[in-house]
């Protein structure tokens, strides 16, 4: 079967560049028959089970959607139907940086993980895969209530400033993931990440805004319930994709919590079963709880606390002051005043911004080695600067060419040649530019005239402050390099004489060509003995067939798998009843 690889549609086209680094081609000539037999067996058992637990928007969403049962979709053909309801998709590598993963949510864009479990996780894997993400993510979101919250998440959340701390976890969950989903890994390498992600996880720090939402994110896209706790319903894609658990979490070994704000306290575990789930009443429930944290997040709240978060995440934010002007680069110093900012001073590439556009001549080329300015009011004055009119600022001599002291109440001494400022669109005055300007605190120079042009921000309060830029065209950001990649499936002859089998079979079910079904057993159970999951396939067609010794014939090797290989015994009866139920 044949699809197009790749095609843009009008939602992937309005993606910023910084994201659309992410995106890489489908390749659907990779996946193995193998592959397509692990997607349908899946799906099958998957739709068979979820049909009596999942949220009854699970099974409309499979349609709305068009996610066949019987072939690992193409993002072509998932962009063509997501259209309808407003949304894309877009193939990457593993996982992807939070921040960028949760912006392409606001842009009502599907991340999907192009790879799939091997046919050895076939029940769970930590790595995302399509299975995972087109299974799981896609039909819920024709949901249009939970397609809201998700667009909203995405849109507070790429906004959560991170810590140091959190890169490092991704990238530790990262190369975990990769390793656990590769075959012939030195089992030495995976209890190193292990071990890795446990130190990272077990660190008592302060959590940051990300960890937390990421948190809130886990617990209701990935693993949530909805419902009541006596009979809940799943909606999360990690439960709507893993055939195990989905199974494992309906029992009482699971303990049920109502869903609330601090489900972002609740830590987890990607590689492990979740002990504990939370249980939503509905879907509009999730956007209140929501809105509830982002009130306590410094892009509604700012202040001292948010340029703080700012400086520990040791990366590129934003602070926001009552005027509207925006500051961008790397936060490195607050100068403090009775639990307020006086000083705020940034090193490296700075952008100023309105309105989330640049300002015209304040760009990272003007503003290339950082940037500071004073906070606040002026010592002895009620009226605060941007609240002054033309008059206003000619009395206190803030007038062209002309030289001033400000004294500023948090101790910071402004002293220079008015050059001129630059006003809002309401009329506030949001930038004064100096020559022959010094800034000092105490006895501290922050600013000396032989530096240039000392451009000072106006605004009394720091209203909000996130993570990224304001305008992301003022920095180049397509820098991301990933410190570990996807490991590709070996495959040895052996492998590739098994992928014909399939293949064969595949063809067999698809056109009922004359393929000889008893042979590719007899090969299957001679050269492949260990394998299952291709004998559930010729059973399935020995049934349709009403062939009873080629049926008796699979059975009998099947109950022999079962007894040779008890861990997937389970796998085996589950595929038959589906087969003998259908």
């Amino acid at each position: 079967m044949k699809f197009q690889e790749y095609e843009s549609n009008e939602l992937i086209d309005r993606l910023p560049q910084h994201l659309k680094q992410f995106i890489k081609p489908q390749s659907y000539q990779d996946y193995t028959p193998i592959n397509q037999a692990v997607w349908r067996y899946v799906m099958r058992k998957n739709v068979d089970y979820l049909s009596k637990v999942a949220h009854e928007s699970y099974l409309e969403g499979l349609q709305k959607t068009g996610i066949s049962i019987e072939n690992i979709p193409s993002m072509y053909g998932m962009n063509r139907i997501l259209k309808e309801i407003g949304w894309a998709a877009v193939a990457v590598d593993g996982f992807i940086p939070p921040n960028a993963f949760m912006e392409f949510q606001a842009y009502k864009v599907l991340v999907i993980a192009s790879d799939i479990r091997q046919l050895e996780n076939i029940e769970y894997t930590p790595a995302p895969d399509i299975i995972h993400e087109g299974a799981g993510h896609a039909p819920i979101i024709a949901n249009p209530e939970y397609a809201e919250y998700l667009r909203r998440f995405g849109e507070i959340g790429c906004k959560a400033i991170s810590s140091g701390k959190d890169y490092e976890i991704y990238e530790a969950i990262r190369l975990l993931s990769i390793l656990k989903e590769a075959e012939g890994v030195d089992p030495k390498e995976i209890e190193e990440a292990e071990k890795q992600v446990e130190l990272l996880q077990n660190d008592t720090s302060e959590p940051s805004e990300m960890s937390l939402i990421r948190n809130l994110h886990w617990w209701t896209v990935e693993y949530g319930l909805i419902g009541t706790l006596d009979n809940p319903k799943i909606y999360g894609a990690g439960l709507l994709s893993s055939i195990g658990e989905s199974a494992w979490c309906m029992t009482d070994n699971v303990k049920k919590i109502p869903y609330s704000i601090e489900a972002a306290k609740q830590e987890f575990d990607i590689t492990k079963p979740q002990p504990q789930l939370f249980v939503t009443p509905d879907f509009a429930y999730l956007s209140e709880v929501l809105e509830e944290f982002a009130n306590k997040m410094a892009i509604r709240r700012g202040g001292l606390t948010g340029i703080k978060k700012l400086i520990d995440s040791k990366a590129l934010g934003t602070i926001e002051l009552n005027t509207g002007i925006q500051i961008s680069g790397v936060f490195t110093r607050v100068i403090e005043n009775e639990g307020k900012p006086a000083y705020i001073q940034t090193t490296g590439q700075t952008a100023l911004a309105y309105r989330e556009k640049e300002l015209v001549g304040h760009g990272t080329e003007t503003h290339p080695h950082g940037f500071g300015t004073a906070l606040g009011r002026l010592k002895g004055i009620n009226l605060a600067i941007e609240d002054m009119s033309p008059r206003d600022l000619k009395a206190y001599n803030l007038y062209e060419n002309k030289p001033v002291t400000l004294e500023f109440e948090g101790g910071i001494t402004v002293s220079g040649i008015n050059i001129t400022g630059i006003r809002n669109i309401h009329g506030k005055i949001i930038l004064i530019s100096f020559k022959d300007c010094t800034v000092t605190y105490n006895d501290e120079i922050l600013f000396k005239p032989e530096w240039g042009t000392y451009d000072m921000a106006v605004g009394a309060e720091v209203i909000s402050a996130f993570s990224g830029p304001a305008d992301y065209n003022s920095f180049d950001l397509i820098t991301h390099v990933p410190s570990s990649k996807t490991i590709k499936q070996k495959r040895d002859e052996q492998k590739l004489k098994l992928e014909k089998l399939y293949n064969n079979v595949r063809e067999k079910r698809e056109t009922n060509n004359d393929a000889d079904l008893s042979n590719i057993l007899n090969t299957l159970i001679n050269e492949h003995p260990k394998d299952w999951l291709l004998s559930i396939e010729i059973l399935e067609l020995a049934k349709k067939e009403n062939n009873i010794n080629l049926y008796d014939k699979a059975i009998n090797h099947l109950q022999d798998v079962q007894k040779e290989r008890p861990e997937v015994a389970h796998l085996i009866k589950d595929g038959i009843a589906i087969i003998n139920n259908s």
